[in-house]
């Protein structure tokens, strides 16, 4: 009850906050966004993703190694446990990275503007072919102008914390376009805000970067034996195996 209690003081403190944070910098971003080159997007979003954690009461712990931008294209993949998770790995990540986001989300006021200009691609999660042709323009980008793109296979936030499903897009797009594939495992962002419930609790955030899964490694494997494969690193690293 205490602890209840508690949560439920620290978010009516924290959450004014963290609207009044988004107000001010979302304009800026999109400003920021339409002046610069795509090469230089990340400078800004490193602070603006650790800013959202912080003023959210979160510090993230880094753990692995973050990939060499100059090696890439890479495809991200991440697990899914709350809103802070594209904002944790955004606050590590050293150059540009595209994503694939609901369709809903381009729909948010202002949000909505930010996420087309930056270059995020809808993806229709009711409609099986418009959801293959957006990823077959996401394999465009990653084959024709080198992008590297970060995808959470679960397809959607877990409701009870436990790790859902890989869906197998994400592996179709790895396996068209020979990508490198970078496993990035959260811990701890479902304690801190999870879908069911508004309060956040003020923690720490772990994020593992898992070595980098080269083309030579998955070239036999089939979709399958694939999803399979990099399932079992996230499993491993949180102690489902």
């Amino acid at each position: 009850m205490i602890f209840n209690l508690y949560k439920t003081i620290i978010s009516l403190i924290l959450w004014p906050i963290w609207f009044m944070y988004l107000i001010i910098i979302l304009p800026i971003l999109l400003i920021y966004i339409f002046l610069f080159n795509k090469k230089y997007y990340h400078y800004l979003i490193r602070l603006v993703s650790y800013l959202f954690c912080f003023f959210g009461g979160q510090l993230v712990k880094v753990s692995g190694k973050v990939p060499n931008s100059m090696e890439g294209p890479y495809l991200y993949l991440i697990n899914h446990q709350s809103l802070f998770d594209h904002f944790v790995i955004g606050s590590c990540l050293k150059h540009y990275v595209s994503a694939v986001a609901k369709e809903e989300q381009f729909k948010y006021p202002l949000w909505g503007h930010v996420a087309k200009a930056y270059g995020i691609t809808p993806i229709n999660r009711l409609d099986i072919n418009k959801a293959i042709n957006s990823l077959k323009n996401v394999e465009q980008e990653i084959l024709k102008n080198k992008i590297s793109f970060l995808i959470a296979p679960e397809g959607t936030r877990t409701i009870d914390g436990n790790l859902k499903e890989f869906k197998k897009g994400a592996f179709h797009v790895a396996k068209n376009t020979n990508v490198k594939i970078v496993p990035v495992i959260i811990n701890g962002s479902y304690k801190a805000k999870n879908k069911s419930d508004w309060r956040i609790t003020p923690g720490v955030i772990k994020i593992h970067f898992s070595k980098v899964i080269h083309k030579d490694v998955y070239a036999d494997m089939d979709v399958q034996q694939l999803k399979f494969y990099v399932t079992n690193k996230f499993k491993k690293y949180l102690g489902l195996v």
